[in-house]
């Protein structure tokens, strides 16, 4: 299925991304607050799916931290640079919204789901429930998902497709419950109306 990344980006900004981020870190930018928020939710090492993993930056962070972690992108021009910058870690190339249990391990195999990124907003029109519970049956029993995105539209013109309740409504339906809101992965404080949103639910314990 061609989603909105790839008919945003035709699949060949692999290079071009990476690069961007090089130059971010090369400027004394912080490059990892995703990751920092994820491995403050775990105890290490755990297990961890980077759902859109794109060039692997949050993947790898986390890796160096400790954690057994498979990254999965739809785009494999943004694996090939996660690949190239880890090639000892997993990555898959696969649609979030069709995904395959079984090259990353089977369902329920994984402690924390991350989509960072922007994710969310670059799914196939009306496949971001569908997204949400395939993620959902990745967790073990206790297991987190982390999503951060947008709730005012993309790059390139990609338009806000979810808006906070509607994400926690589709978490809702896939059997989690919310354990947190924030405005940023710096656990900044969520007010409703705002434009980014870090949200963290938990699946059922055993």
């Amino acid at each position: 299925m061609t989603n909105r990344w790839l008919a945003n980006t035709g699949g060949t900004r692999g290079p071009e991304y990476a690069e961007r981020f090089r130059k971010l870190a090369a400027q004394g930018q912080d490059m990892h607050g995703e990751a920092r928020f994820c491995h403050d939710l775990l105890p290490a090492p755990a297990r961890v799916l980077d759902a859109g993993c794109g060039t692997g930056r949050v993947a790898i962070e986390l890796a160096r931290q400790g954690h057994e972690v498979v990254g999965v992108d739809l785009d494999a021009s943004m694996l090939a640079e996660a690949r190239a910058a880890a090639p000892g870690l997993t990555w898959v190339l696969d649609d979030l919204a069709d995904l395959d249990p079984h090259p990353l391990g089977g369902r329920r195999s994984f402690d924390l789901v991350v989509a960072a990124g922007n994710v969310m907003i670059f799914l196939a029109d009306g496949t971001e429930a569908e997204v949400v519970a395939g993620l959902a049956r990745m967790l073990r029993p206790g297991g987190i998902l982390v999503a951060g995105f947008s709730l005012a539209g993309g790059p390139g013109g990609v338009g806000a497709t979810l808006d906070a309740d509607a994400y926690d409504a589709a978490c809702t339906a896939a059997g989690l419950t919310r354990r947190s809101r924030y405005a940023g992965w710096g656990r900044e404080a969520w007010v409703d109306g705002g434009d980014y949103l870090v949200a963290v639910h938990a699946a059922p314990p055993r």
